[in-house]
């Protein structure tokens, strides 16, 4: 009899903590909040690639941002342009953006841009100090041409967001 008891409790257990395990589990398959393309995610880093049909004319391969974490209010930039012969021109404008949960939309955080002349592929980085508690994302455009073929190829290449907490 006090086996049946004990195998009987032990099955009620089991049932309880399945049960728990399925509420749970429900809990977590709700889908990732995205904002202008971005999911928002607690990932350490993100990185994005420009897609071809976003780039405009012959002269551009690829564009790529890439954030992540760098201590308790860092994060950091990288951005890279490739071109799919030597140009005359190439420029890589970086932003950092920041989610504003109140307009559901990024802001401006930090910029810059490097401009090279007579190469196929160039990068840029930078470390920037942010606030803690929010996402951040890393916006990115790519420029690469001949100066007698202006307007230059343009694409752009962005992150998902990941949150500094």
């Amino acid at each position: 009899m006090k086996k049946r008891i004990l195998s009987l409790f032990s099955i009620v257990a089991l049932c309880v903590a399945m049960a728990g395990s399925v509420v749970n589990a429900e809990n977590f398959d709700s889908e990732p909040q995205i904002v202008d393309g971005s999911y928002l995610t607690t990932e350490e880093s993100s990185t994005g690639y420009s897609h071809p049909p976003m780039a405009k004319g012959e002269y551009l391969m690829t564009g790529v941002s890439t954030i992540s974490k760098a201590g308790l209010t860092r994060v950091y930039a990288y951005a890279s342009t490739t071109a799919n012969q030597t140009v005359d021109y190439m420029a890589t404008a970086v932003y950092v953006e920041r989610y504003l949960e109140e307009e559901d939309a990024w802001g401006y955080v930090y910029g810059w841009a490097e401009e090279a002349e007579n190469v196929d592929y160039m990068s840029t980085a930078d470390s920037v100090k942010v606030d803690r508690g929010y996402y951040y994302r890393v916006r990115t455009r790519h420029i690469a041409g001949d100066y007698d073929a202006y307007p230059y190829d343009e694409t752009a290449s962005f992150t998902n967001g990941i949150l500094l907490p």
